[in-house]
């Protein structure tokens, strides 16, 4: 019963948040970060990814999925699995003194844990980082093949590293299981996540302006990060 609500709430959440950007638009309020950390290996994680789904289809967040790599024992391998998403992980999980991962795991704005399949804390935690103001500036310019990408800060921002990144990845994807938990399983995952760019380390004091090769022929986001696995800024997507 549980993964019905969420599935029915997350249709809600889509249906409420409109048609996905086609372009990067400065004009728009920046959208609000997602990142589920899900594995094929895990039988409760298609609730969770059912909802990134959804929120794949919104313009006011960027969802995205982290497939992990340590339920790859149980019996199958994720195909999308990276050890660099389950450190990714593990970094948010020791910044936010918890002493332990799990699947399926949500974090918005690279600040708050949420259930991947609490569909209703997801929509509050939206909502809440959606009437924030965002810290710091981006601006992307596109053209020949290369982004400029400008930040400049709003106020005061913590010590230390500012990352910025771009995040490359798969729109959507149907993979038939085989074997472990979810074996005759056939499931579709959306925004899946190939790889995590740092473009620049900024000192986040003063504007910068910094580029990076894009071929625009896979999708892709624009991440600004307090390091090394701190409070998402600011964030862009590209079509």
């Amino acid at each position: 019963m549980r993964s019905i609500t969420a599935l029915a709430t997350a249709l809600y959440l889509a249906l409420a948040g409109g048609a996905v950007a086609q372009q990067v638009d400065t004009a728009q309020p920046q959208p609000v970060v997602v990142e589920l950390f899900t594995s094929q290996g895990c039988s409760s994680c298609p609730p969770a990814d059912a909802l990134l789904k959804q929120l794949a289809q919104r313009s006011d967040v960027i969802a995205l999925a982290l497939h992990v790599d340590y339920w790859d024992y149980i019996g199958w391998k994720d195909s999308f699995a990276s050890p660099a998403h389950t450190n990714r992980q593990k970094g948010y999980a020791q910044v936010g003194g918890r002493k332990m991962i799990y699947t399926p795991q949500m974090i918005v704005m690279g600040q708050q844990d949420v259930s991947g399949v609490d569909a209703m804390g997801l929509a509050d935690a939206i909502s809440a980082y959606q009437a924030l103001p965002r810290p710091v500036v981006l601006d992307v310019q596109r053209q020949d093949g290369r982004l400029t990408l400008s930040v400049s800060p709003q106020k005061s921002l913590p010590d230390g590293p500012v990352l910025i990144q771009i995040v490359r990845y798969t729109h959507s994807e149907t993979v038939d299981i085989t074997r472990g938990e979810l074996a005759g399983h056939r499931i579709g995952y959306a925004n899946i996540v190939n790889d995590i760019q740092q473009v620049a380390i900024w000192d986040g004091r003063e504007a910068a302006d910094y580029t990076v090769e894009y071929d625009g022929m896979q999708p892709a986001a624009i991440v600004v990060q307090q390091g090394p696995f701190g409070a998402v800024l600011a964030a862009a997507r590209l079509q």
